[in-house]
């Protein structure tokens, strides 16, 4: 698999994500994709609910601006350090970051990713 269409796919997830585009979102993901976001909590099956996701996204942002700060590939995996920069609906701004390994497989779509970060401190920031 190359480093573009694995970039490629990196960059329509997170796409999907700062236009909160549910249908696009979970297209970028294998059928049986499972989500591990954040590490640490029970795995989830990506087209099972998952449109919900970006639909709690919806109902708290305005606006969402990812920033891929470094991706690291390496085979059909890539390590991604992200920033997120967001405006709730109350006006409230959140600043957090993460890393999150993606596993690509060979539909060229995402099968399985990890999510390194802190919800809580999100959270916290629009409670402040």
């Amino acid at each position: 698999m190359s480093t573009v269409t694995i970039e490629k796919i990196v960059a329509a997830y997170f796409a999907n994500i700062a236009t909160m585009n549910p249908e696009g979102w979970v297209e970028n993901f294998a059928e049986d994709a499972l989500s591990y976001d954040p590490v640490g909590e029970p795995p989830t099956k990506v087209h099972e609910g998952f449109r919900q996701f970006i639909g709690q996204l919806q109902a708290v942002f305005e606006k969402l601006e990812p920033t891929t700060e470094h991706i690291f590939i390496a085979g059909n995996e890539a390590a991604v350090k992200w920033k997120m920069q967001g405006v709730s609906k109350t006006g409230k701004s959140v600043n957090f970051e993460g890393i999150t390994i993606f596993e690509i497989n060979e539909a060229d779509k995402i099968q399985t990713i990890r999510a390194y970060w802190n919800p809580a401190a999100m959270v916290a920031q629009l409670r402040a």
